[in-house]
């Protein structure tokens, strides 16, 4: 009898092995938002949160494919389970851990102002502001703070990032909020974002629209998973992996923001 529970456990162990190594798993990102994710001319989709995607299912011991989802889709997508987990810059929220939980995070978020070069604006508040067209990323914390912040201007609303960077070096936006460090590299790597515009005013810290820092989203039910990309983070961050990564794309440490 021992001998017979003795094979049958192994034979569990086996079979619990097997599965493991056949598992795959499904990476949600938008792949308009570089320098984070976008797609490259042969498209492929690239980037900083690609990158460290890959490199938590390698540490995880999983096979991942990327998908590209529209950002106003990718928590519906989630939770529709056309992925397992969205690595998008998706800020950490009170509202978000509504509908989805969140790893630790993989990167600290701040958030800031973009206007045309010569611009001269002083004052960012909404009096100052009014009448002003003011330009975010539709479903994003972007969006809630300036609809929040500037009531009287006139507020327009982008599907990309690249969008509403297009419509500011057209001349049809005054200022725009976004992610600092997207619009940074805009702004000094990006020949157009070079050309027209500038970042202006003190970078955006309230918790309450950048939230905790940038993290890995998935379904509330999931924890299993959620705990191993925590440990797989942890071990990236321990080994350097993360910082060839980080390195490749940034010039400071943006787990740290230092």
């Amino acid at each position: 009898m021992r001998k017979l529970i003795l094979a049958l456990a192994l034979a569990g162990t086996a079979l619990s092995s097997s599965a493991l190594a056949a598992e795959k798993l499904k990476i949600g990102t938008e792949g308009a938002y570089p320098p984070f994710n976008f797609v490259d001319s042969s498209g492929k989709i690239g980037g900083f949160d690609v990158e460290i995607g890959l490199a938590l299912c390698e540490r995880m011991k999983v096979e991942c494919e990327v998908v590209a989802q529209d950002w106003d889709g990718i928590i519906p997508g989630l939770l529709a389970k056309k992925y397992d987990m969205i690595i998008a810059s998706m800020f950490i929220t009170e509202e978000r851990k509504k509908q989805v939980a969140f790893s630790n995070p993989y990167y600290l978020a701040a958030m800031t102002h973009a206007a045309p070069k010569g611009a001269g604006i002083k004052d960012f508040s909404n009096e100052a502001l009014k009448g002003k067209v003011i330009g975010a990323q539709a479903g994003t914390t972007q969006a809630d703070y300036i609809a929040a912040v500037y009531p009287d201007a006139e507020i327009k609303l982008y599907p990309t990032q690249d969008e509403a960077n297009l419509d500011m070096v057209n001349g049809r936006l005054d200022l725009q909020v976004g992610d600092m460090l997207p619009l940074l590299d805009w702004v000094t790597k990006n020949d157009d974002g070079k050309g027209c515009c500038e970042l202006i005013g003190e970078p955006i810290t309230d918790k309450k629209f950048v939230g905790d820092g940038v993290g890995i989203a998935v379904r509330q039910e999931d924890n299993e998973l959620r705990e191993r990309l925590n440990k797989a983070l942890d071990e990236i961050r321990a080994d350097g992996t993360y910082k060839k990564i980080n390195d490749k794309y940034f010039t400071i440490d943006v787990y740290t923001m230092k």
